[in-house]
């Protein structure tokens, strides 16, 4: 670890302000196929609860539902310091682990395949409509809790991932690609975090 890496945890363990409880963390497909990708990402979890980040939300987007198998057994063999939870873009939920991964094919779709359960659950008579709430609606999302910090890599954009869950998170995109991603980069983000007045919208 080099100075200014050290330099920066000493930043955050000695700033008042909290760290992050939850983190999202946006990637890619592609940047999974580049090379040492997996071994990032397991430190990446390091360094994040090793910060006292409590859980660690990973969304893969993907555009070909061919790789989605691939990715699930790969990612179900990360090394992680926490349990971890794989799931696909049609699943209910995400177990409620320390490390909860989701392989999805963007929010949109996320968001209509939770309102298709609660129409059928309301068809059924299994749930009534006028006690469909936010609540209700969060409940059957992938994530079910809302991030404090997203970090994207490489762009300025988040595109549709995480429409719902990341509307009060505070959002930070790294000038890096997950290839060059490293420890410096992660607590940059959480001293920037840190140093944000969040608002909730207000």
């Amino acid at each position: 670890m080099g100075l200014y890496d050290r330099y920066l945890g000493a930043r955050i363990r000695l700033s008042d302000a909290a760290v992050p409880e939850r983190i999202a963390l946006v990637i890619t497909e592609h940047d999974l196929l580049e090379q040492g990708a997996y071994g990032t990402l397991s430190s990446f979890l390091r360094w994040a609860f090793d910060a006292g980040t409590s859980t660690v939300m990973i969304y893969v987007s993907v555009l070909d539902e061919a790789a989605i198998p691939t990715l699930r057994t790969a990612l179900s063999d990360l090394d992680s310091p926490r349990e971890v939870s794989v799931r696909g873009p049609d699943a209910d939920s995400a177990a409620e682990t320390p490390v909860q991964i989701s392989i999805g094919l963007g929010g949109r779709r996320e968001f209509a395949a939770a309102v298709r359960r609660i129409a059928a659950d309301a068809a059924e008579g299994e749930l009534d409509p006028e006690e469909i709430d936010e609540d209700e609606i969060e409940r059957r999302l992938v994530f079910q809790s809302s991030p404090d910090l997203v970090i994207k890599t490489g762009a300025e954009r988040l595109s549709d991932f995480l429409i719902w869950q990341s509307v009060y998170s505070e959002l930070y995109f790294t000038d890096v690609n997950w290839r060059d991603f490293r420890r410096r980069d992660f607590l940059r983000a959480v001293r920037e975090y840190q140093e944000r007045k969040r608002r909730f919208g207000r």
